[in-house]
């Protein structure tokens, strides 16, 4: 298969933050006949993939389309220890049980976008096959190529020493795991998000302190507003790959406008080109549709994407009730609001109950109620909403 010069730049520019040593290095290598071994690990920290995941996901795609060996890691070993980037505090530890558990699903998951079967298949390993055999003295080995102050540099163990909290030892041995991952499998390239940048560079320098190889590395930009927060992930909160249609669709919609170019580039297979003609040509709130509709439809289907487009059109945009209203059964025939919301589990307790029907969030049969002491009626099926998008039929 012959790959064009343009395949090879699109490869190294689109989603790209930036490429260790050099981008022209990594250029000349794919230039040449030999294709390379590169992967991505994912930390099995949570039980489904992100947004966030989607982007390296892609990446990976464009290697495995131009024929190279891609390896899908995943860290059921690092997953233990909890990669502590960005931390404030230690994160909780995982059992073996938990991390694989949450790992379950990630390859039907990933398979929406990788080919794990046929001409070219994408590898999935676990990186607890080697580093479960490590000895006490190999591991000393290994660290021996790591100084203290190398740890100490990064940001968040700064802050956390400013502010007096305890960094522990096997936060340390977080990247020198990940690190070990890159020498047993011999890989040419590590992809991952920027916020990976110095676990990948310690891979790099412990691939040529120990197999005299380069390694390349290549980061992702990550989706984040002009705050620095990401979208589409919050510290209690993901928007996963399984996420039904039309609440992935509604989700993508609550973007801020300003993140939405940049989810063109890091989330679809769009052309550059025609995404710069739709900034070009469409205004934001038709923008964001086109966007949601091109997610939708790579993780689910066209059809699921246009549903859901229809659906949110329908609902958020005309006020209508959805085509589909989950049904609650109740023996009563009269009950208070704040019961009410309560039992149907639409709020997290009473006191989010209260201020959600202050602040007017609360509808019963497309009415705003304010009353914190209204009776409801039920002799006759009612609707009840609380917020944008929850509804519940009860009866």
């Amino acid at each position: 298969m012959l790959i064009t010069v343009s395949e090879i730049d699109h490869v190294l520019t689109r989603g790209v933050e930036r490429i260790y040593p050099n981008k022209q290095a990594l250029r000349k290598v794919l230039s040449g006949k030999k294709k390379i071994k590169l992967y991505q690990g994912f930390d099995p920290s949570m039980p489904n993939l992100h947004l966030g995941h989607l982007v390296g996901l892609l990446k990976l795609k464009q290697f495995q389309d131009l024929g190279h060996q891609v390896i899908f890691l995943i860290g059921d070993f690092t997953g233990m220890i909890g990669d502590p980037t960005n931390k404030k505090a230690a994160r909780q530890k995982l059992s073996r049980q938990q991390v694989l558990a949450n790992a379950k699903n990630w390859q039907k998951q990933a398979s929406k976008v990788l080919n794990f079967s046929g001409k070219n298949p994408v590898q999935i390993k676990f990186n607890s096959e080697w580093n479960d055999r490590y000895t006490f003295k190999d591991v000393i080995d290994v660290t021996a190529n790591f100084t203290v102050q190398q740890m100490l540099e990064r940001d968040f163990f700064q802050r956390r020493l400013k502010d007096q909290k305890p960094i522990y030892l096997h936060e340390f041995l977080y990247p020198v795991a990940q690190s070990i991952d890159c020498v047993e499998m011999g890989v040419d390239l590590e992809i991952g998000g920027s916020d990976q940048t110095f676990n990948m560079l310690a891979g790099r320098n412990l691939m040529k302190a120990l197999k005299q190889k380069e390694k390349y590395v290549l980061t992702t930009k990550l989706l984040t507003d002009s705050r620095g927060e990401k979208a589409g992930k919050t510290t209690n909160n993901a928007l996963f790959l399984n996420t039904p249609p039309n609440q992935m669709y509604g989700a993508i919609m609550a973007f801020p406008d300003e993140i939405v170019p940049l989810a063109f580039e890091l989330l679809t297979q769009m052309a550059s080109s025609k995404i710069e003609t739709l900034k070009q040509k469409l205004e934001p709130m038709i923008l964001k549709k086109k966007l949601a509709l091109e997610i939708v439809g790579l993780i689910h289907s066209s059809r699921e994407a246009e549903e859901a487009q229809i659906e949110f059109e329908r609902v958020f945009q005309a006020g209508k009730l959805p085509g589909k209203v989950p049904v609650f059964n109740l023996d009563q025939k009269t009950i208070s609001l704040l019961e009410l919301l309560k039992k149907t589990n639409l709020v997290a307790s009473g006191g989010e109950a209260k201020r959600l029907i202050r602040q007017g969030a609360v509808e019963v049969d497309q009415k705003k109620i304010k009353d914190l002491n209204e009776i409801i009626n039920l002799k006759k099926p009612i609707i009840l909403r609380v917020g944008k998008k929850k509804f519940i039929k009860v009866k």
